[in-house]
This record gives C-alpha cells, sequence and structure tokens, in this order.
C-alpha cells in the first residue's frame, strides 16, 4: 500500500491568526472548560446524595450545645448577636444555650442571674435560642426551684450541669430526679483527661455517665463535647453500654473520624449535633462525615427533637 506524500502548504497559503484572536479563542476554551468542570461537579454532588459528601441537607439543624455571654462582659449584647449571625451563615436553625458564670462553683444567686439572661436571650431571638437551665446541685432546695421556674415557667428545653460535682455524686441525683419528673433532657460538661485537672477536680467522664444511666434508665443525659474533652475514643466505648446517654459532637478537637466511632459504637440514633461555639468545626465534622444523610439528619435535629417530645406537660 502506498502511503501519499503529504500535502504541503506554502507559508503564502497558511492562514494567519492575530494574537486579539489567539487570546479570545484562549479566553472562550478556558470558559468552556470551566463550565464543563462545573457541570461535573454539579453531578458528581447529585450522584452522591445521600453518601459522605452529602451536603447537611434541607432538614431542620439543631445545636445542641451553644452559650449566651454573662452580662459582666462589655461586649455581651455584641456577641450575642454573632452567635446569631454565625448560625445564619451556617445555617444552623436553634440554639440550645445556658448562660454560665465566669467563676465556679456558682452560687445560687449567680445561676439564677445567668437563668434570667438566658431568658432574656429567647425573647430576643425568639424561635433561634432554646434555654438550658445552669444551676449548681451543691445549692439543692435553691437549684430545684430554679429548674422548676425555669422549665415551667420560662419555657426552658432542659438543665445544663457544669462541674462543680462528678455527675455521681448523691447531690446531684434530685437534679437527674426532677429532671425525670419534667421529661427534660440534662447537657453534663464532660471529659476523661490522662492528667488530673487541678482547675476540674470533679469533673465526669464517660465512666460516670454510664453509672449515672444505670442508677436511672429513665434518665436522658447529654455526655457535652465529646471531642472536646481529652480522650475521645475512651469516652465513646465506656458509653457503649449507657443508651439513654446521648454524645455531643462537641468541641475544638478535629481528628478525623470522632464521629463516625460515636455512630459505629453507639448508633446514629444517640448522637447528637453541637459546637460549643466552635462554629465552622462543630459542622465541619458533620459534613464531613463518612455517614448517610439518614444518620446525619439524626445528628443534626431528630434525635434533639426525640427528646424535646418526652417533655411533660
Amino acid at each position: 500500500m502506498t502511503i501519499p506524500p503529504k500535502t504541503l502548504i506554502s507559508p503564502e497559503h497558511q492562514p494567519s491568526i492575530s494574537r486579539r484572536k489567539l487570546l479570545k479563542d484562549s479566553a472562550n476554551l478556558a470558559l468552556g472548560a470551566a463550565a464543563l468542570s462545573l457541570a461535573h461537579e454539579m453531578a458528581v454532588e447529585t450522584s452522591v446524595a445521600g453518601t459522605s459528601n452529602a451536603p447537611l441537607g434541607n432538614g431542620k439543624v439543631i445545636d445542641c450545645h451553644a452559650h449566651l455571654t454573662h452580662h459582666s462582659r462589655s461586649t455581651w449584647e455584641e456577641d450575642d448577636r454573632k452567635l446569631i449571625e454565625a448560625a445564619d451563615k451556617l445555617l444552623i436553625d436553634q440554639l440550645c444555650c445556658s448562660t454560665l458564670t465566669p467563676r465556679r462553683p456558682a452560687t445560687a444567686e449567680g445561676f439564677r442571674e445567668c437563668n434570667t439572661w438566658t431568658a432574656e436571650g429567647m425573647r430576643r431571638f425568639p424561635g433561634r435560642v432554646l434555654g438550658y437551665c445552669y444551676v449548681n446541685p451543691g445549692y439543692g432546695r435553691e437549684a430545684l426551684e430554679e429548674i422548676r421556674r425555669c422549665v415551667e415557667d420560662r419555657g426552658f428545653i432542659g438543665i445544663k450541669l457544669y462541674n462543680e460535682y462528678t455527675c455521681t455524686e448523691p447531690v446531684v441525683f434530685p437534679v437527674v430526679e426532677l429532671a425525670i419528673e419534667l421529661g427534660v433532657p440534662i447537657l453534663h460538661h464532660a471529659g476523661h483527661s490522662h492528667y488530673f485537672m487541678e482547675d476540674q477536680p470533679r469533673i465526669s467522664d464517660g465512666g460516670h455517665f454510664a453509672e449515672l444511666a444505670e442508677r436511672y434508665p429513665e434518665a436522658m443525659l447529654i455526655c457535652a463535647h465529646i471531642s472536646g474533652g481529652g480522650d475521645w475514643e475512651w469516652t465513646v466505648k465506656a458509653l457503649r453500654h449507657a443508651p439513654n446517654v446521648m454524645l455531643d459532637t462537641s468541641g475544638s478537637v478535629t481528628d478525623e473520624g470522632t464521629v463516625e466511632m460515636a455512630v459505629d459504637v453507639a448508633g446514629a440514633d444517640r448522637v447528637v449535633f453541637g459546637c460549643d461555639m466552635s462554629m465552622t468545626a462543630g459542622v465541619g465534622k458533620i459534613r464531613g462525615a463518612n455517614l448517610s444523610s439518614q444518620d446525619k439528619q439524626k445528628i443534626l435535629s431528630g434525635n434533639m427533637k426525640r427528646l424535646f417530645g418526652r417533655r411533660k406537660s
């Protein structure tokens, strides 16, 4: 087979391309490539709906762990407004908030003042801020009266306990029993450190919560910030067999796999979304988690709605 010789085009017959045309054609090619790339990304996003790359979704988002600012800080009003603005940007619909005293243990006067400010925050941001009643269980009758007033009269959704007492100390039991009576959850500060924390000698950990849960199986307990209080793997494992303890995803630690492990060990029905003021990190953990969209929606709001539904009238 004979291959015909190449046809040569003489220089004078070659088409000329101006610099302007070359730049214009290059720009059109670049725009076309960008459009194809965007279309591909949109197709991928659509095709993986319900997988680990799915966005937060269209359902409601409830942050189970947030704080309003103590009014001793001169910028408290601006700080609270910035919290709501951050929630707006991150598509968080509601924030379950408490106000804490700057120093602990809190006095009765101190926690009553904080709860008054939380109630004011609920009025300033109606439908956005849901209140936790913060108390120091050591004040006994005064703490119980404050809880009842906040839940029954002010519409608070739960109770916030900090580190004044380990949750297994008998002084805490009346608070748990009242929470059961009222049908509201307790969000309790927690952590499991590998060293003694001098400023928190009575901090509760997953083992304490498991013990309290066994004593009060009717209680609705939320173990705060599993990824913000030391050894989160230990905490998750310690709560494996405590079905009435929810695991709050908040915390400043952004180790990969925290949310996935919590779901693997405890189940998606026992994990609740929280930020504890680490807003973008809190959202990023859920958005990036290798979970189905159904499990993510349980974590983002479904499980908290279920707790709210157990409230006694």
